[in-house]
């Protein structure tokens, strides 16, 4: 159910803009506020804009920055935890006592904060969410180093010489790949729900860019005499937090 739901998202990502033939910041002011119709399938919003389109730009930006932003949480996670567990004693207590401060921190609230100081824009977005956003990953990753590491094929490359490296990058990591990848899978909605929620308070993707995000802010004043504006983004925005995290449970079972 859930690729079922994402697949069919990331086609309306691609075929929508060729079938509406609308571009996504193209105004139509004799047209604004139009109830979806056979000639704008979702409506258009306050400036004539058809949100058919405007929509499936903003599926691109969403799922951009939510897969950008967990594969950068995958690399600096796998390394910080994996050295972590794998070098042990003061070394790992330091690294997981300094993931622990970060940890502590209101993640929502350091991310508002640093989307304000760095400006708005996906680069932007992007270092405010991962900026804490790999720590659940390393924990991850060195629990599940500390129990393999003491495995016999382990105590084996160790008393053959192996390296630290080459046992973590051959044989620790390519058995751990199992939580790993539903803790990725799982991240990815949580970084999509951070850019929509920045877009939503107006740090984010601004005007003319769509954004989910920003089409809910935009739909939210309007939301009595035109609930479309609001209703279809954020439909959109609750089906693909779905259907990957459908996709993490299936995994995880």
């Amino acid at each position: 159910m859930g690729v079922v739901i994402l697949g069919a998202i990331i086609i309306f990502m691609f075929t929508s803009p060729s079938l509406s033939g609308y571009a996504y910041d193209a105004i139509h002011l004799s047209q604004k506020n139009e109830a979806p119709s056979s000639q704008f399938w979702f409506g258009t919003d306050d400036l004539g804009r058809d949100l058919f389109t405007r929509v499936a730009y903003g599926a691109r930006i969403s799922l951009l920055v939510g897969l950008s932003a967990a594969f950068i949480d995958l690399i600096i996670g796998l390394l910080w935890g994996g050295i972590a567990g794998m070098m042990g004693g003061r070394i790992d207590e330091v690294m997981m006592r300094v993931a622990d401060i970060l940890y502590s921190l209101p993640y929502m609230l350091v991310v508002i904060l640093l989307s304000v100081v760095l400006g708005s824009g996906i680069i932007s977005i992007l270092v405010a969410i991962t900026m804490f956003g790999w720590i659940t990953m390393a924990r991850i990753v060195r629990g599940q180093i500390l129990l393999l590491k003491e495995m016999d094929y382990v105590l084996a490359a160790k008393a053959l010489g192996a390296s630290y490296g080459r046992i973590l990058t051959k044989h620790l990591l390519p058995n751990a790949y199992g939580p790993i990848l539903v803790t990725l899978t799982l991240t990815i909605p949580s970084a999509i729900f951070a850019e929509a929620f920045l877009s939503f308070l107006g740090l984010g993707i601004q005007a003319p860019m769509a954004s989910w995000g920003t089409m809910a802010n935009e739909g939210l004043p309007a939301m009595q005499f035109y609930p479309w504006r609001l209703f279809i983004p954020a439909i959109f925005i609750s089906a693909t937090l779905l259907s990957f995290n459908l996709i993490g449970e299936a995994l995880k079972e």
